[in-house]
Formats: C-alpha cells, structure tokens, sequence
C-alpha cells in the first residue's frame, strides 16, 4: 500500500497513516521513516501509545519493546495508560517478569501518574498466584500514595479467587502493609472513610470509623456529613437522624451542612413537615443558623408535596433572616397557590417577586388568570343558586 506523505507531518496525522495500515511491521518502519523524511518532525506521547498499541496487539513484543525504549530516550510525556497496554501484553505473552521490569523502570520515563499500571500489575501477580511478588510490589510502591488507591487494592485481593492458595494470607499481609506503610493518622482514617462511604459501601466506612475511634481518634464534620448523605442515598433516612442526634453530638457540634443534608433526605422521602421542625433545633445549636440553602430545600420540599401554605410560611422567615430566594423558588410557589384557589397569597407573592426585579414566568401569569376566573366563576353560580 502506498502511502501519501502530506507536505508537513505532525504527530496526529502519523497516528492516522499507522493505524490504517494492516500489516504492524509496515506501521514500525512508517514510524521510523517520519523523522528521515521529515527532519524537524519530533514524536509525541501519542503516537507513541498507537504504535505500542498496534504491536502489542499484534504479538511483536521485541518490536514493541524497541518502541518503549526509543520512547524513554525521546523523554516525550506520556500517560500511564501506555504501560498498562504493555503490561498486559507482557502477561498474555506469559512474560510477568518483564512486565513488572517494564513497571519498575516508569520513573525514568516523562509519566507523572503510573497508579493504573500499579492496580493493573498488582491483579495480574494475584490471578497468577505469585502473592509473595503481589505483597512486595505492595510494600515498595504503594506509601505515600493516595488512601483511595490503597483500598483499590485492598478489593484487587478480595476479589480475586486463585486455587490451590490462601487469599485470606494476602489480605492479611496488605493490611499490615498499610500500617506500617503509616496509614493510622486522622487524615488516612478519614480519607478511607470518605471514600467508602462515597462508594456506598457504609458497612465497611462504620468498621473504619469505630477502628479509628479506638485508636483514639475523634471522627470529623465532614465524615460524619458524608455518612449521612450516604444513608440518606440510601433510603435510610431514620438512620441518618440517629447519627445527628446521637454520634455526632457525642463527638463534635453537627453544622449547618449536615442539617442541610438530612433536611434534602427527609424532604426527598416526603418527610418535609418533619424536616421543617428541625429548623427550630438548629436554632438552638452553637454556631448552627440556618442559611439560604437550608430554607430553598425545604421550600422545594414541602411545594413537591403540594404543602403551598407551610411553603408560604418557610418563604417568609427566610426572607425576614434576610435570604433571597430564586426564580423558580416563587414560580413554583405562586402556581401551587393559584392551583389552591389562594389568589390573595399568590398575588402577594407575586409583588413580592416584581419588587425584586424578578420576571415570572407566562405560565405563573396564566395560572393566575385561570385562578381568578375559576373562582369568579364559582362566585357566579353560587348567585344564582341563590336567587
């Protein structure tokens, strides 16, 4: 196949030209050729991560070597993403030991992040049973990193099932890892609580966060604000309260983020009556005042539930504390109102709205309109039943 070489060669159109080409050793010697034909061409990270690509695909692991170390040589950045394709190709090709060399020798390459390359490397040891090699590699690159990688790791051996071996033994020789690797501190307990209770996994973030109380380490805000969006996800909202009410007041003062939290969990469950009664609870906590996010959730809440009129009564303390509400907010509150037959108190609103320089929309003009006539209507045939 002949090839059209354009009159300036850059990177991407390289990538274009190797990738069309059905044979990898013409890819390799199309590769070669661009910087003889093209003196002031230089490689980049991404045409470097086609060929490896394309040759690793292929089987040509020699080739695919060769193109790693001229790549080391050029020291163009690339992205992690490359060794993990090298690596599996080492270890479909059964060569597990020049994969981890591969992984050893990242530093001398321009690649900032290898923590993929790490996980990837770090699963194909335990499938292949070489755990003594996994827990090593473990020990000698995993400090300092990231607690979230850690428990990546930490699920690479739970979930592997390799036979005739003890899976438990890993488990338990990359939890003494992580604490001599210095992972007990109030930053990593609370990092690795974060992360679990982000992921859903509540379960597991409570066994850390009774361990990290233990070990004498008092739970933060933020933990204790991220269980609770966890168990308000959840459906499990009775749950969330318990940990405001009880876990929290035992360790620290619940805030205005948790209370905002909660009160978006009860009003999503349609519990918006009983989300308002905490407003009068916060008041009375420390440094604990409701703000314009705590007001506009349970606004929405209780106008979700058709409840206009308590919403009417949350708008007006909200803005007695000095708190603007949006657009929306008197939108929808103005068509619930007008749907209760409620002119007075959506016209009301209304002003209130046009004063702050808001511009309803048609459909709160058109929802007014009908309510008025509606009801004018029912006053006309009231009178004349009556007559």
């Amino acid at each position: 196949m002949t090839v059209r070489w354009p009159r300036l060669l850059t990177p991407t159109h390289l990538s274009q030209i190797i990738r069309k080409q059905k044979n990898p050793l013409t890819a390799l010697q199309m590769f070669k050729e661009a910087k003889y034909k093209y003196p002031n061409y230089c490689h980049n990270g991404p045409v470097y991560a086609t060929l490896i690509g394309i040759l690793g695909n292929a089987g040509q692991i020699c080739e695919m070597k060769e193109v790693i170390d001229w790549m080391k040589e050029d020291s163009c950045e690339c992205k992690d993403s490359v060794f993990v394709n090298a690596i599996k190709t080492y270890a479909r090709a059964g060569l597990v030991n020049e994969a981890v060399s591969l992984f050893k020798s990242i530093p001398q390459f321009n690649c900032v992040h290898r923590t993929e390359s790490f996980n990837t490397l770090l699963q194909i040891l335990i499938n292949e049973s070489k755990l003594e090699a996994a827990h090593r590699l473990f020990l000698e690159n995993s400090y300092g990193w990231e607690v979230k990688y850690r428990i990546r790791i930490i699920e690479l051996a739970h979930g592997c099932s390799v036979a005739g071996e003890d899976i438990e033994d890993t488990k338990r020789l990359i939890n003494e890892a992580l604490i001599r690797g210095g992972i007990p501190s109030l930053a990593s307990y609370k990092s690795m609580a974060i992360d679990l209770y982000n992921e859903g996994k509540i379960s597991e973030a409570n066994k850390v966060l009774i361990t990290m109380q233990e070990r004498g380490f008092r739970p933060t805000n933020l933990i204790y604000e991220t269980k609770v969006a966890a168990l308000c996800r959840g459906g499990n909202v009775d749950a969330a309260v318990k940990v405001i009410e009880e876990e929290m007041e035992g360790n620290c003062v619940p805030n205005v983020r948790a209370y905002n939290i909660l009160l978006k969990g009860l009003c999503n469950e349609g519990k918006s009556v009983i989300a308002v009664d905490y407003l009068k609870k916060m008041a009375k906590k420390l440094g604990c005042v409701a703000d314009k996010e705590t007001y506009g959730i349970l606004i929405n809440g209780l106008c979700r539930e058709s409840r206009y009129l308590e919403a009417s009564q949350v708008l007006q303390e909200m803005l007695i504390k000095s708190y603007w509400p949006c657009v929306d907010t008197y939108n929808i509150l103005i068509r619930g109102l007008c749907s209760m037959s409620r002119q007075y108190e959506a016209v009301l609103w209304l002003e209130e709205m046009v004063s702050q320089g808001m511009k309803p929309e048609l459909s709160v003009w058109n929802s007014l309109v009908a309510s008025v006539c509606s009801n004018m209507a029912d006053i006309e045939v009231c009178s004349q039943t009556c007559n």
